[in-house]
């Protein structure tokens, strides 16, 4: 921001200022800035914009999570999940509309893929959420790939994670990939925050069939690459696990599909020596989709054969489901119509 600020003409110690009232106090003009000069203020005006847009809508579930829609400065939408969970309250962002990944399983990757989100606009999703003072935790796991837009999630994280702009721990952030080598191996070297790898098939030639980026970058490569750094499992009752990264796996359990002992068998020959945990996730039923997810009775013994097997596993409960706001149901492609229908009526 200093630097920045000095391009502009002004005083470094400006950008100081323009931080402490954006990430301190979310205002979302430089006319609120009052203890900037009235020109200063103007010449701001001039060059740049806050960028903070308050949800254009919000859905509310059963269970308490809220989903909300936001506007891009492009003029997109995207889909952004509050959950409350007790003492903690999450919030799951999004950081492109549409994905290029093409998951089968994934009402996002059959959204058509717009844009990858500025940083402007992955932080807005923050801080104008508004239950933003409730905020414990984030994680990266809304709509689209964070290392198909490497650049402005790791520019986000920075701002979130700055001693002098937010200050957020980088142990209350987790990013979520499918495995692209690149980002994930700049994410490693220059963030502190959490890692969790879209797994879903220990088998690379199954895995291919349901994840195209298989192809490019396999779930080995990506596995040897983790190896490489240090990680420390949060087991209950485990007092340093909150110093230090955590790995974790996401495995959605299809029935017939990657829920048998051999698969099992392959995921602890996989992950044998990794400090990491897998998180099994049901699947949630999409329009047209031919998969069918594994009971809740099936997920248990998948879960109690890898921990017996030295693998910690949890199960992870599915919330907003009724708002189609659970795992790997986000789309903002319908509303997209609908707005741009009303806004521009076929008759008009």
């Amino acid at each position: 921001m200093c630097t920045q600020v000095v391009a502009w003409g002004l005083p470094k110690y400006v950008g100081k200022q323009i931080a402490n009232w954006i990430y301190r106090h979310r205002v979302s003009s430089f006319e609120e800035m009052r203890n900037l000069s009235k020109q200063t203020r103007a010449r701001l005006a001039e060059v740049a914009y806050v960028g903070l847009s308050e949800p254009v809508m919000g859905q509310k579930s059963k269970d308490g999570t809220i989903k909300y829609l936001y506007k891009t400065k492009k003029g997109n939408f995207v889909e952004t999940v509050y959950i409350p969970s007790g003492d903690r309250a999450t919030l799951c962002v999004s950081c492109q509309v549409g994905c290029k990944m093409g998951c089968r399983f994934c009402m996002t990757g059959r959204q058509t893929w717009c844009e990858s989100l500025s940083t402007s606009d992955i932080l807005n999703q923050i801080f104008s959420l508004p239950e933003y003072d409730n905020l414990t935790n984030l994680v990266f796991m809304g709509q689209g790939e964070p290392f198909d837009n490497t650049d402005a999630i790791l520019k986000a994280l920075a701002i979130l994670t700055s001693a002098e702009e937010l200050g957020w721990s980088p142990r209350r952030i987790t990013v979520s990939t499918v495995g692209i080598l690149p980002g994930l191996k700049r994410f490693l070297d220059e963030s502190e925050c959490h890692i969790a790898i879209s797994l879903h098939n220990p088998f690379p030639l199954e895995r291919e069939r349901i994840m195209p980026i298989q192809k490019a970058y396999s779930i080995y490569d990506v596995v040897q690459l983790l190896r490489q750094y240090d990680f420390c499992l949060q087991r209950p009752h485990n007092a340093d696990a909150s110093k230090q990264r955590r790995l974790s796996f996401e495995y959605i359990v299809f029935k017939g599909l990657n829920d048998s002992h051999m698969h099992a068998k392959e995921l602890v020959r996989l992950l044998q020596g990794l400090d990491c945990r897998i998180n099994l996730i049901g699947f949630h039923a999409i329009p047209d989709s031919e998969f069918v997810g594994a009971s809740a009775q099936e997920m248990e013994a998948f879960r109690n054969y890898l921990t017996h097997h030295g693998v910690y596993t949890t199960i992870r409960a599915s919330r907003g489901q009724d708002i189609l706001a659970a795992c790997g149901m986000l789309s903002t492609q319908e509303q997209q119509r609908q707005i741009r229908q009303a806004d521009y009526p076929a008759n008009s």
